[in-house]
């Protein structure tokens, strides 16, 4: 298992010649997760380098998301296009065009409800050509199946009807909801290279959510026991065929790498790392000014939650934010809460003058939002719309007053210039606005509040957003977006106009957040069992200068890593705003190292090494 850093320059790797790359994956027009960002973000820089002509992606069809993302095709007078009117024609639903992302790739995409006719079959030959058995009324293996299926006969009778003459195909599948096809592509000898990634092993994430020293113990799980413990053997069955039917397998870290060994019994071939399409965040000069401009939302949302009850300085308030699936134990959400706990102390016992708010932006069960939070949020509108009348009415009475002002001008009492009707409406909102409450914890009413561990643990603790504490929470269960009426920004906005990102995991096969946090101009803490801390700390120098903070959790306990975390959070809170602001540019120049132009060459090496094989 190697990165295989060092050995070739990316000038020097060619793309085969005459060569049809098909990546497929469920996540192909389907947003459900991570492997989402890296396929569509890796888009213009595969087709840069392959041509529209040759570079194909295959994923599920299902309408709602097609809508959004599927542009249908009109000239269907390629190979593949061909290929997909003589499907349609016997019979399977196979819609063919382009993903609506940078790029427009050409995309095929199969309907998996259209051969459910045909599921019991198709899992009949699952069991007695690869002998593994899918089991009846799972909704997600029944459509992984019915998928695989209609993948494996369109690649057949692509490579079968000669419509790529003179071409060869390489098929590079993504994670086992689409590596189904793959031993039934070598059980038929296709003339078809095969790249199977797994971008995390099933069995390990369940491992680790249960098993605190999950690394220490992989050399000695039996797969098959603990795949049947957690009622997933198929899945890992399946993950299994994959590797080991792939000519070429790889993983996207080094610590996935060891997982694969124990765990599906075959060490990648090569690691690919995950990149981004740069460009689409790139700001430039404008950096600075966008952290501004979106730090002002969040100041509008903190007034409202916060300054109902007791005020703090917005000059001197740093926003940390962590956010991602919940999975308390693997994404370190423990681990952030007992760091913040010492933050906390920490700076109450330096008498800072600094106020840290962290969020939790996560996604759990709620009924709705907060009735409470809504309503201050709806208060403080108020009470800005009133301070714009009378910002209006003083000003223009004010203007009125200086320009007929005959002889030696006096400043008149501003007091007068506003109505009496506007300052007692203005007295009424500040009066029913103001609470002797404290600040909530969370934004939402969730379904089962006793059982939530992060509000269990800053119950506990007592850090319940006392005006005392230096650190105050934000534990907002839901993901943002502009239509959300507490933040009225997306996601990307949102993390602008943050200060840090806090994402210190026990089991993360790579992470995206800390890296978008960096080509968003972010500084960020992530651990090294987070695949990307792992790379960080492997192949890149003075990484903290650049933004980017790696907690060691492979030989620190839990205790020693959250005051390790906790000790870089306070000497981040102590430097000047100068120095946050060069480290916000650094952090925009070194995100360049993980744009897809640098990293998509490890794919390039990939796609050699199976044509080789």
């Amino acid at each position: 298992m190697t990165t295989d850093k060092n050995s070739a320059d990316a000038s020097e790797i060619r793309i085969p010649e005459n060569t049809f790359l098909f990546e497929i994956a469920w996540e192909v027009c389907n947003q459900v997760g991570g492997i989402y960002t890296v396929i569509r973000s890796k888009v213009p820089s595969a087709i840069e380098k392959w041509g529209v002509e040759n570079y194909f992606l295959i994923g599920p069809y299902f309408e709602e998301q097609a809508a959004a993302h599927f542009d249908p095709a009109t000239d269907f007078s390629t190979p593949v296009g061909k290929a997909v009117l003589e499907m349609q024609e016997r019979g399977f639903d196979v819609h063919y065009g382009q993903w609506i992302v940078s790029g427009r790739p050409n995309v095929v995409l199969f309907n998996p409800f259209s051969v459910y006719d045909k599921l019991g079959e198709i899992k009949h030959f699952v069991l007695q050509d690869y002998h593994i058995a899918l089991p009846g009324q799972d909704e997600l293996l029944d459509k992984v199946a019915a998928f695989g299926f209609q993948v494996k006969e369109f690649l057949r009778f692509l490579c079968g009807a000669e419509l790529c003459s003179g071409h060869k195909v390489i098929a590079h599948f993504h994670e086992w909801m689409a590596g189904l096809p793959i031993p039934g592509i070598r059980k038929e000898n296709l003339d078809i290279k095969i790249v199977f990634t797994t971008h995390a092993t099933l069995l390990g994430r369940y491992l680790a959510m249960n098993d605190n020293r999950f690394y220490d113990h992989l050399p000695f799980y039996n797969w098959e026991v603990e795949a049947t413990n957690f009622n997933v053997k198929p899945i890992v069955e399946i993950e299994r065929a994959s590797a080991h039917g792939a000519h070429v397998f790889t993983t996207v870290s080094e610590l996935t790498g060891r997982e694969c060994t124990h765990l599906l019994g075959r060490t990648p071939d090569m690691i690919l790392p995950n990149g981004l399409n740069i460009e689409r965040f790139e700001a430039l000069h404008q950096v600075q000014n966008q952290h501004f401009q979106f730090k002002e939302k969040i100041h509008d949302f903190v007034m409202g939650h916060f300054f109902q009850s007791y005020s703090f300085d917005l000059d001197n308030t740093l926003y940390f934010f962590t956010s991602g699936r919940y999975e308390y134990h693997n994404k370190g959400y423990d681990l952030t809460l007992e760091a913040l706990a010492r933050l906390n102390y920490k700076m109450q016992q330096a008498n800072s003058k600094m106020t840290v708010v962290s969020f939790f932006i996560t996604k759990q069960p709620y009924y709705s939002f907060n009735p409470e939070v809504l309503h201050s949020k709806a208060m403080i509108e108020d009470i800005q719309r009133v301070c714009e009348e009378i910002k209006t009415q003083v000003g223009r009475r004010l203007y009125t007053d200086i320009t007929a002002t005959n002889g030696t001008y006096d400043f008149p009492d501003l007091k007068e210039m506003v109505d009496d009707y506007l300052r007692l409406k203005l007295r009424r909102n500040v009066q029913t606005w103001k609470s002797k409450n404290l600040p909530k914890i969370v934004t939402h009413t969730l379904i089962d509040d006793s059982k939530d561990q992060i509000l269990n643990f800053l119950r506990t603790a007592n850090l319940v957003n006392n005006e005392h504490d230096k650190v105050k929470v934000v534990y907002h269960p839901d993901f943002i977006s502009t239509s959300n009426p507490l933040f009225k920004m997306d996601y990307n906005q949102f993390v602008r106009g943050c200060h840090l990102g806090i994402f210190p995991s026990m089991y993360e096969p790579w992470g995206y957040t800390p890296l978008e946090c960096l080509a968003s101009g972010l500084p960020s803490i992530t651990s090294n069992l987070a695949g990307f801390g792992d790379y960080v700390s492997r192949y890149i120098q003075d990484h903290e200068k650049q933004g980017m903070f790696i907690i060691d959790r492979k030989s620190n306990d839990f205790h020693r890593a959250a005051e390790e975390l906790a000790e870089i959070m306070f000497r981040f809170v102590g430097m000047t705003r100068r120095e946050r602001i060069a480290l916000r540019y650094q952090c925009e120049e070194a995100s360049l190292h993980f744009d897809w132009s640098n990293l998509g060459e490890y794919y390039d090496k990939a796609y050699n090494l199976a044509v080789e094989r």
